[in-house]
């Protein structure tokens, strides 16, 4: 493409016919709209369909618009008290007639239509007074409409409240945008090479662009559609794929070919259960990996309970057996502390030393830590966002762990390279399930493994939803579950630290709690975010070794509190919470062998949203259900901070709607870098020149999970 065929694509909007200053501030600020490239990738969200035409006689059969060729008569007014209070026409055709009203506008409607002249009424008809009618049609004359290019499938574009101030209405848009392509369509290049075409039996991307704002039929709206939907999957996926292979290219992992003492002595002699097949099958992935000389990075999917932590204690006993170091990375330090106990636990009887660092790790500790891991003297570090600290010295990091992973930002996650000289290989786990068509999209260039089955003896989580009215009948069900050995939490939703409210409902709970249970001599605790870290601690030691009987809490239990005991979750305001939440939450019952329960607690008026969201709990403990639940009732944007991911940018696209077209799209871009990993084959060149303008100027940091 020459420089003046870019520049008419570089024009600034304001220059482009019917636009002018005040509408193109409005098409800036509201809709990202600053030039005539980004005009024509401002797609209509809907079409109305003007392709079919009716007769007089057929009006009374339509159930919506309608569109009618045929003669104005006489514009008559009719006023009331002196004053015009509306405007009739007779418009007929060979069939009948029907009346036209204007209730607004008189002057334009009488200086512009011309009785006896010949037009095309387009509008929605009214049944009144025993006849039919159709207020404020739309009206051109015949010539007019023959040669417009909105008298087919008529584009709808996104508005707004400031634009319509603006002047910037669907019309103005399309009147726009259908000049445009008149000189910019020829400019259009081909994005995709022959190949894809061909296979994919996709529409150029001149025709898609044409017929995606004036299609001349639903069929060619539906190509249309799907060829820029391709489109936009393919370079997602093309730039997630070449990623990976960049990766591996750049980035030598160590290679962990031994299985050795530690790893069989604690599989064969310490392993507490059995693992499902879910869990067998992961290991082996992970064993494939680091064994390749490539630097494994790595998703691990498994829903609450379903024993990640295992997979990554297995994993890191490789490293271990291989020479080299692992760390465990947790959000909050309540998980990094449970993650501690957990491997230490597990590996009491091993010669494994397991270490603790966090923001709470100082003095005299804390440099004693760092001077043993620096030499080597740990094996297993657990940790917050201390980990990547610059003072933290690795002598040998073969394998880091991060767990929740969408809470770290990927520039803390990468400075996890900086702790060794290769890359150490990736293990990245959640507990929030992720639809697929999402995880093909934000983690394309991982691996993903998925834990799909729960280990055996865990039952399903019994979820009912109860009003403030019940809340006596809840009381009485606690202290039925607590009479039997059972240990309760009250969750309240404490969203933020400074909110003065939620801080209160939860204490006003915590009071009404302690005076009610404490009277049949049960003992409550209480943990949230204001409390000191060792005070945290000591409320949850106290409730882990059954002292207390009830632990009223906010979301600091949401991931990595087990306590097997526990098999009530009661949810306050759980009107307030998100569906994955809620599922991180009722996730911390139900890891013993009892049966456990989870109860939500709402006010009587729920939003339609809301009650979709509590219906959606009460019905299914499958996450990976609930997590699709949320992508329809959020969008995927909202989900896990995913509105940095890119995936958000989409113009057309659906991730939830066009799963089937992701897949295809996938599949393609594989297709291509197979023969040509490197874009570098003639016939790739438009792939290469959009790759290279979609990528241009990404740091390498950027292919880290």
């Amino acid at each position: 493409m020459d420089a003046a065929d870019r520049n008419v694509f570089l024009t600034p909007v304001e220059y482009l016919k019917g636009i002018g200053p005040r509408r193109a501030e409005a098409l800036k600020s509201e809709m990202g709209v600053f030039n005539a490239g980004d005009l024509l990738n401002f797609f209509p969200y809907r079409y109305i369909d003007k392709t079919r035409y009716y007769t007089v006689s057929q009006i009374r059969q339509a159930d919506a618009d309608v569109q009618v060729v045929g003669r104005l008569g006489p514009v008559n007014e009719v006023k009331q008290g002196g004053r015009t209070v509306r405007l009739t026409a007779e418009f007929y055709d060979a069939t009948g007639r029907v009346e036209l009203v204007w209730f607004k506008g008189f002057p334009w409607v009488k200086k512009n239509l011309v009785t006896g002249q010949q037009y095309v009424v387009f509008g929605r008809p009214a049944f009144y007074a025993g006849r039919y009618s159709i207020p404020h049609p739309e009206m051109e004359t015949l010539e007019q409409h023959r040669s417009s290019p909105l008298s087919a499938m008529v584009p709808v574009y996104p508005s707004g409240e400031k634009l319509h101030k603006s002047g910037v209405t669907s019309r103005v848009v399309a009147l726009a945008v259908a000049s445009l392509l008149e000189v910019a369509l020829p400019r259009v290049e081909e994005t995709l090479s022959g190949d894809v075409l061909r296979s994919e039996g996709l529409m150029s991307r001149r025709e898609a662009l044409r017929a995606i704002h004036f299609p001349k039929d639903a069929d060619e709206l539906t190509r249309a559609r799907y060829r820029m939907k391709f489109e936009e999957f393919f370079f997602m996926q093309l730039a997630l794929l070449r990623r990976k292979i960049i990766r591996q290219g750049k980035l030598t992992g160590y290679v962990f070919d031994k299985v050795g003492e530690r790893f069989n002595t604690f599989y064969h002699h310490h392993m507490p259960f059995e693992l499902t097949g879910a869990q067998k099958r992961v290991v082996r992935e992970i064993r494939r990996d680091v064994s390749t000389g490539y630097q494994m990075n790595r998703l691990v999917q498994g829903d609450v309970g379903s024993g990640k932590t295992m997979v990554a204690l297995l994993s890191m006993l490789l490293a271990l057996d291989n020479g080299y170091q692992a760390c465990m990375m947790a959000p909050t330090e309540i998980l990094a502390m449970q993650h501690y106990r957990t491997l230490s636990r597990l590996l009491s009887d091993m010669q494994v030393r397991v270490a603790l660092l966090t923001g709470s790790t100082r003095g005299a500790q804390r440099r004693q830590l760092l001077e043993d891991l620096r030499t080597g003297q740990v094996d297993i570090l657990v940790g917050t966002h201390a980990l990547i600290e610059e003072t933290v010295v690795f002598a040998r990091l073969g394998l880091a762990v991060i767990d929740e992973q969408h809470r770290f930002g990927v520039e803390q996650r990468s400075k996890l390279w900086g702790k060794s000289g290769y890359a150490p290989h990736i293990l990245v786990m959640t507990a929030t399930p992720i639809p697929r068509t999402l995880a093909m999209s934000v983690y394309g260039d991982l691996d993903v493994s998925v834990i799909d089955e729960l280990p055996a003896g865990r039952r399903p989580v019994r979820t009912y939803h109860r009003y403030e009215s019940a809340r006596l009948s809840v009381f009485g069900f606690m202290l039925s579950e607590i009479a039997k050995g059972r240990q309760v939490y009250v969750v309240y939703p404490l969203i933020e630290e400074s909110e003065k409210a939620d801080y209160k409902n939860l204490i006003d709970g915590y009071d009404v709690l302690e005076e009610y249970f404490r009277a049949h001599g049960y003992q409550v605790g209480v943990v949230h975010g204001r409390m000191k870290p060792e005070d945290k601690e000591a409320a949850l030691a106290h409730f882990q070794r059954g002292e207390t009987h009830i632990l009223v809490s906010t979301t600091v239990i949401e991931v990595g509190v087990d306590i097997p005991n526990a098999t009530v979750m009661v949810i306050e305001s759980a009107e307030r919470f998100g569906l994955a939440q809620l599922h991180q939450l009722r996730g911390r019952v139900g890891r013993g062998g009892e049966q456990s329960y989870c109860i939500l607690m709402t006010g009587n008026k729920l939003s339609a949203e809301s009650r979709a969201r509590i219906e959606t709990m009460v019905q299914t403990n499958d996450g990976f259900k609930i997590a699709e639940a949320d992508m329809r009732l959020r969008g995927y944007g909202d989900l896990m901070g995913l509105r940095q991911s890119g995936v958000s940018n989409l113009k057309i696209a659906d991730l939830f709607k066009d799963g089937a077209i992701l897949e295809a799209a996938r599949k393609a871009a594989q297709n291509v870098l197979f023969s040509d990993p490197d874009l570098l084959s003639p016939a790739n060149a438009p792939i290469r020149a959009v790759y290279d303008g979609v990528l241009k100027g990404r740091a390498l940091w950027s292919y880290i999970s």
